[in-house]
């Protein structure tokens, strides 16, 4: 089957959903978006996604030439056009075709691109068993520099840091900030459970608010455990009882070993282990 493609309005069969060669968001990354899964054919926390979508446009000042709700039809029509149920959802939205140069005022009408696709999650084993991941030396983008709270078509930096890990053996990899404290994995947020409490990095730490990490949060509150946004190092990662990471194609995923070292027994703890099933609960009931 050929998925079709939604791009300012219309769909395209995916071998012609083209963009320019000029377009800034090719010649530059200049340009956002968003990941978000659908569940039964439902789409996982849209108005947080696109809410995020919009800030970041506002960010690098890109305005998107549509409304939330507009968007949110065109991508509820991709998914039923393409028959997806349980899937991935890809929204681009790029500065649009332009000169060679790096002004933005010399590019044309931003392009919106809408993917839908099949769901690519880490092997089943690795949910029952854990993930062990490593530190590299690549660190998160200096917030002076580029906000880390901007998600752009520039990845550079995680794709960087995730070469570092896959060298390494390890297929996700943990990054710090200028400052050497925990921030995220290159495609992941994380959390750590010490003494029965939640432990997670705060924004100005250089993390992506992620949507399924704050899902999480809000999961952690409900079921009684005390959460901490807190600044931490490397050393409270391996002394953690636990840890895991979240993400929107990772969803929750336990850590085993950090850097060689086992974290708690070297299993998936009861914590995660709950907090699992309380996400797959949410989404999937």
């Amino acid at each position: 089957m050929s998925f079709k493609v939604w791009i300012n309005g219309k769909l395209f069969d995916k071998a012609n959903a083209t963009v320019s060669v000029y377009d800034h968001g090719l010649l530059y990354g200049d340009g956002v978006f968003e990941g978000i899964r659908s569940y039964g054919g439902r789409v996982f926390r849209m108005k947080e996604h696109l809410d995020r979508l919009w800030y970041s446009a506002k960010a690098i000042l890109l305005e998107i030439p549509y409304g939330k709700e507009e968007l949110a039809a065109s991508i509820e029509e991709t998914l039923k056009v393409n028959g997806i149920e349980d899937g991935y959802i890809r929204v681009v939205v790029t500065r649009g075709a332009g000169s060679l140069g790096l002004d933005p005022n010399h590019c044309s009408d931003p392009m919106v691109i809408v993917i839908t696709d099949a769901i690519s999650l880490y092997p089943d084993k690795l949910y029952e068993e854990g993930l062990e991941i490593i530190t590299v030396s690549t660190i998160r983008n200096h917030p002076a520099a580029l906000s880390p709270r901007i998600k752009s078509l520039n990845y550079l930096n995680n794709i960087l840091a995730k070469i570092e890990g896959l060298k390494a053996g390890c297929i996700e990899a943990l990054m710090l900030n200028h400052k050497g404290e925990v921030t995220e994995c290159t495609g992941d947020n994380i959390f750590l459970v010490r003494d029965g409490r939640l432990l997670t990095p705060p924004v100005d730490a250089g993390i992506l608010e992620g949507v399924t990490r704050g899902a999480v949060l809000e999961l952690a509150e409900a079921a009684g455990i005390p959460v901490r946004e807190v600044p931490l190092t490397r050393h409270d990662v391996y002394i953690a009882d636990e840890c895991f990471l979240t993400g929107t194609a990772a969803e929750v995923i336990p850590v085993v070993k950090v850097d060689s070292r086992p974290i708690g027994d070297g299993l998936p703890g009861p914590i995660t282990r709950d907090l699992i099933e309380r996400f797959h609960k949410l989404t999937r009931e």
